[in-house]
């Protein structure tokens, strides 16, 4: 099966409807190191939360609405309605559903990578798992959020180099997707132009349609409930 167009990753995305500490319900704060995201809300309403070196900010999202962020954005998702039903796209081939996502534990934890590994785990109850994930995330978004608000320029950069440190081990892995992924696609593209340049007709008459079910149960991910599909 081919990839989808430029090898990107898409996923149905159920946000959770489970409240927090703050009053607010919704997903597991968190960031991708090396892939953009994209939202295309298909119903419900809310927000996402984001921190950046601009400091906090909120983006509504209704149906019809896409948002999208690039590498470092850490975002958190808010239910407003209960029925915030999103789909995500994601680039290489679905990379930030398959490693490229670090959680927004408090320092301690991210200091510490088998704390870590235990605290992003799903074990047993997979439901409550994902529960206290989140809250965990929630708190050090939180202190994330008030160092930002307090003006202290080093709150972003020594998050992220903790998030480094923890994945270091799979830029290898990541840059074979890469490279199998969104590079050979693009690489694909250049290869047709040439072609057609040429008045060579040949890929177009191999075309072909290709499908995807849904699968038989929805995940529990960072943000909510997924419907996740095996792209490659």
């Amino acid at each position: 099966m081919r990839p989808l167009p430029s090898a990107v990753g898409i996923s149905g995305l159920r946000v959770y409807d489970w409240p927090t500490a703050d009053g607010l319900c919704g997903g597991s704060p968190h960031v991708h190191l090396t892939c953009a995201e994209a939202y295309v809300v298909v119903a419900g309403e809310g927000s996402v939360q984001t921190l950046t070196g601009d400091g906090f900010a909120e983006t509504p999202l209704r149906p019809g609405t896409v948002a999208w962020f690039t590498p470092g954005t850490i975002h958190r998702l808010v239910n407003g309605d209960g029925g915030l039903h999103i789909v995500v796209i994601m680039q290489n081939s679905g990379l930030p559903e398959a490693g490229d996502a670090v959680f927004t534990f408090p320092p301690e934890i991210l200091a510490d990578p088998e704390a870590y590994g235990w605290a992003a785990a799903l074990r047993s109850d997979r439901e409550a798992a994902a529960r206290r994930r989140r809250d965990l995330a929630l708190d050090g978004f939180a202190v994330l959020r008030e160092r930002l608000s307090g003006g202290d320029p080093t709150a972003l950069h020594d998050f992220y180099r903790s998030a480094v440190r923890l994945k270091e081990g799979l830029f290898g892995e990541w840059e074979e997707r890469w490279r199998a992924g969104a590079l050979a696609e693009a690489s694909r593209t250049g290869e047709h132009l040439g072609r057609l340049r040429e008045g060579d007709i040949g890929h177009l008459t191999e075309a072909a349609v290709h499908r995807l079910e849904p699968p038989p149960e929805r995940a529990f991910g960072m943000c909510g409930r997924l419907d996740t599909y095996p792209l490659g």
